[in-house]
């Protein structure tokens, strides 16, 4: 069985709550345990924006991805990892 940490967040000055993060990790748990992944980890950054990547679980995420103790990453979807398609490619490509 692979590896797979789950990374949610929400932004700041929207309608999305610590609710909208209880509804990601829902959906994450389900596509892994239908996939076939065992969950290691949860990052989340709560009101903080994905126009950036100066997000401290993200980061603490990136940091700890090269430790190889996980092989995906689960996000409810693609605009929570990242906002910018270059930030997005970068780390996939990492």
């Amino acid at each position: 069985m692979k590896n797979a940490v789950i990374y949610a967040r929400y932004s700041p000055g929207s309608k999305q709550n610590y609710q909208s993060i209880e509804g990601q990790l829902k959906e994450c748990y389900a596509f892994a345990e239908r996939s076939g992944l065992r969950i290691v980890h949860e990052y989340i950054d709560r009101a903080l924006t994905g126009t950036t990547d100066k997000r401290p679980e993200f980061l603490q995420m990136v940091e700890d991805s090269k430790r190889k103790g996980f092989q995906f990453v689960i996000v409810y979807q693609l605009d929570r990892f990242a906002r910018n398609r270059y930030d997005s490619a970068t780390y996939k490509a990492s």
